[in-house]
């Protein structure tokens, strides 16, 4: 089940989406005030460092994600002991695997279906995580909330692109 192309490929919706979520006609300049950042900060960042880590991060999210959005992967982690490939009949696991696969394989497996669990993602993860960092960090809900629904619009993305082609 595991399509790495597909996975790359969701790994650059947080930097698309980046371009257009922080760009100052959008929520950029809103950003930067709720940040405390400015523009001579942002000339004089590495870009090239925080867009490959960006990647990076944004890859192993994906990784994560497709766990969360295509519900067969669970099916496989029931009987990963003794199953050791797809497709592997010769254990009753195994069989059993292969009859559950070729009746619930492609069950929810639309893009519709991925972007519901990468907002339900949103929400309930991206949010209590930012969430709690900008409180302690004393920031304004302002921030929080530009910073969710960054993340949110990602993951929904993520979510529609992972389910619908792995």
């Amino acid at each position: 089940m595991l399509n790495f192309p597909i996975l790359l490929l969701a790994a650059l919706v947080p930097l698309i989406v980046g371009a257009i979520w922080y760009h100052p006609s959008v929520f950029g300049n809103a950003w930067m005030q709720a940040a405390g950042m400015n523009q001579e900060q942002i000339k004089n960042s590495n870009m090239l460092k925080i867009f490959g880590l960006t990647f990076v991060l944004s890859l192993m999210f994906s990784m994560v994600l497709q766990m969360m959005v295509v519900h067969q992967f669970s099916l496989y982690s029931v009987v990963a002991d003794t199953v050791k490939q797809p497709g592997d009949t010769s254990t009753p696991d195994g069989l059993w695997l292969k009859q559950a696969m070729d009746t619930y394989g492609t069950k929810f497996r639309t893009f519709k279906h991925g972007a519901f669990h990468g907002v339900l993602t949103g929400i309930f993860f991206i949010l209590p995580i930012v969430g709690v960092n900008a409180l302690f960090e004393r920031r304004s809900a302002k921030y929080i909330f530009i910073h969710v629904g960054y993340w949110t619009v990602s993951a929904m993305l993520m979510g529609g692109i992972i389910c619908q082609f792995i």
